[in-house]
């Protein structure tokens, strides 16, 4: 087992860490990420990466797009049925086609939204963007930052602590090493969430003893991930990502493939082998009582 210093120098670790920005020589999560997602944010080196994952799953495109949809119809809900009017989306990365402010200002165009990247390639694109949305901020930050990003002064700026918040962490978690403590993390968090708020959480799953055969197709995925050059993407069992709601109580369905979580309507066609990612939404309790 590596001890902690020599995982931080190695590169999968360094990689949960270290944001690649503007330097086109080596690949980078978010870009790759707009690249499967059909975008034009990306380069060579980005491309090449995210070719290595279709070689072991050929419809990874379409998990992204997945992952997009998932977080369409959690903020959806959050924004409209569960009345919260602000949200706090870590990890969001390079601005896609539709994204979370869009979605949130639909039902209500007062609905704040701060973006959180520690990436300032991905906070530069993002400022940019949303220059005239007063109610859509970005700030560059780290969500290990010391305190939690929930005490990060920019970030204060623009929420109200003192009411609800939705939390979102929308594919970000996989790509933290275990010798990180996810769930020390989102602990740390939820802990100083406002009561009543949301915590949106998507990660990367392997199915383990539930399917033996998809668990093999994870442990490739991973690998693709991991040693193929983007340098993180870690598979976790059921359990460990229910660990990182940290006991709280899931909305219906739960915690469950990205979509079986309140669908559009029925299937359109078959869920490919490799959509091995579960999304779920917890609340935090509005009140002591509530817990009992």
């Amino acid at each position: 087992m590596k001890g902690e210093e020599e995982l931080m120098r190695s590169h999968s670790y360094a990689g949960t860490c270290l944001p690649v920005g503007a330097d086109i020589t080596r690949p980078s999560i978010a870009r790759a990420y707009d690249y499967s997602l059909g975008g034009k944010d990306n380069y060579d080196v980005d491309r090449a990466a995210f070719e290595r994952i279709l070689a072991v799953a050929p419809q990874q495109r379409e998990v992204s797009r997945m992952n997009r949809e998932w977080l369409y119809r959690v903020v959806r809900y959050l924004a409209g049925q569960a009345g919260i009017d602000q949200f706090l989306d870590v990890g969001a990365g390079l601005p896609a086609v539709v994204n979370t402010h869009e979605v949130a200002q639909l039902g209500n165009r007062t609905a704040r939204v701060v973006y959180v990247d520690n990436d300032p390639l991905c906070a530069a694109h993002g400022r940019a963007m949303l220059a005239q949305n007063a109610f859509t901020h970005v700030v560059c930050g780290d969500l290990l930052e010391e305190g939690t990003l929930l005490e990060n002064g920019e970030v204060l700026g623009y929420l109200e602590l003192d009411r609800p918040v939705g939390l979102i962490v929308c594919g970000l978690l996989h790509h933290l090493h275990d010798a990180l403590d996810p769930a020390g993390v989102m602990r740390e968090y939820i802990e100083r969430l406002p009561r009543g708020s949301y915590v949106a959480i998507s990660h990367f799953w392997d199915p383990a003893e539930e399917d033996p055969e998809l668990h093999r197709l994870a442990v490739r995925l991973e690998r693709a991930f991991v040693d193929g050059g983007l340098g993180s993407g870690w598979y976790r069992t059921r359990e460990q990502i229910r660990a990182y709601f940290c006991g709280l109580e899931l909305l219906e369905p739960g915690l469950v493939p990205l979509d079986d979580w309140w669908p559009s309507g029925p299937a359109v066609q078959a869920r490919p082998p490799e959509a091995l990612m579960l999304g779920g939404l917890a609340y935090k309790p509005a009140s002591v009582l509530s817990l009992r």
